[in-house]
């Protein structure tokens, strides 16, 4: 516990200081310490894995995304908006690792520079970006369901503006507000009373696309039971459905739980959760609905088969000139 007294001439020096309440021989004895420094080394390891292996993979489906014309369409902007709050999700952990922990000689708990700040800032944006992201894909199914797939692309912007414009107005509140009342550390604190300012906007992302999820099996149950609806729709339906209502559960089900309690209580499993195994959620997105969808499959085995047929051609015209000659 640290605490700051109230004075005459503004608030007094941390008592115990930082320095001193930091130090992790402060926690056990020696014995104690060594396993836990190698579990966050560890940790630390397999969440870089984590989210080198997703960033790879993001990448990849957003440039098939991109190069395939025949996949330009207003879901799959969406989903490559998705990726990229991940891209930006996975750079964030490395930039915040590379300014807070690169240097063991200066002291974390006592850093308090704009660099530390900033990236703090972005890293809070890019989480907020993921959550709201995952709000729009729930909302545009629910819209498609709703709309019978005509859904006018009039809503984009709306979605560009929930999905990007949300979280930066909220990371903006959150900057002024420790830069007026809270301006110490490096603010990667989450137990000042200001974290709720991030906190509150993704339990409601999480709450407001758990409603989206009730609904939308609700409309899908009703839509497949339907005598009038022909076999292709309900493929559609299925196929339309089934990776969001998949993930919509799968990213807030932790973050909920975990919102529940006091943030020093279960610090080890929310790392590991947090950390470990959501370092490979932006793989299991490009997963979901990029490699594993039918129509990006058919496009580029179509695409492959083109260029094999070209380059075919191209050696048998080689060939025939050759001979020609």
């Amino acid at each position: 516990l640290i605490q700051r007294s109230c004075t005459e001439r503004g608030w007094s020096l941390p008592s115990p200081p930082y320095r001193s309440a930091c130090q992790l021989h402060t926690l056990g004895t020696n014995n104690d310490t060594e396993p836990q420094a190698r579990r966050f080394v560890t940790m630390k390891v397999l969440y870089t894995c984590g989210y080198s292996t997703s960033l790879a993979a993001l990448l990849l489906a957003v440039g098939i995304f991109s190069c395939f014309r025949k996949l330009h369409c207003t879901r799959n902007s969406i989903h490559m908006h998705f990726f990229t709050s991940f891209i930006l999700r996975g750079t964030a952990v490395f930039i915040k690792d590379s300014v807070l922990f690169s240097d063991k000689s200066i002291d974390h708990c006592t850093m308090s520079t704009v660099t530390c700040k900033a990236a703090i800032a972005f890293f809070q944006y890019s989480v907020l970006a993921n959550f709201y992201w995952l709000l729009v894909e729930g909302l545009y199914l629910q819209t498609l369901l709703l709309l019978t797939f005509t859904c006018d692309r009039s809503y984009t912007w709306g979605y560009v503006l929930i999905g990007w414009g949300v979280p930066m107005v909220t990371v903006g509140v959150w900057v002024l507000t420790r830069l007026q009342y809270d301006n110490h550390g490096c603010w990667d604190d989450t137990s000042s009373l200001y974290w709720w300012v991030i906190k509150a906007p993704i339990l409601l992302a999480i709450f407001v696309n758990f409603l989206i999820f009730l609904n939308v099996t609700r409309m899908l149950a009703q839509k497949i039971r339907s005598p009038d609806l022909s076999k292709t729709h309900k493929q559609q339906y299925m196929r339309l459905t089934k990776s969001t209502l998949l993930l919509i559960p799968l990213f807030g089900v932790h973050y909920v739980v975990f919102a529940l309690f006091p943030e020093h209580v279960g610090v080890d499993a929310r790392l590991y959760f947090e950390l470990v195994l959501g370092s490979y959620q932006g793989f299991l997105v490009a997963l979901l609905y990029c490699f594993l969808n039918g129509e990006v499959q058919a496009e580029v085995r179509r695409n492959w088969g083109k260029w094999q047929r070209s380059m075919e051609s191209n050696v048998f015209n080689l060939a025939t000139q050759d001979f020609t000659a």
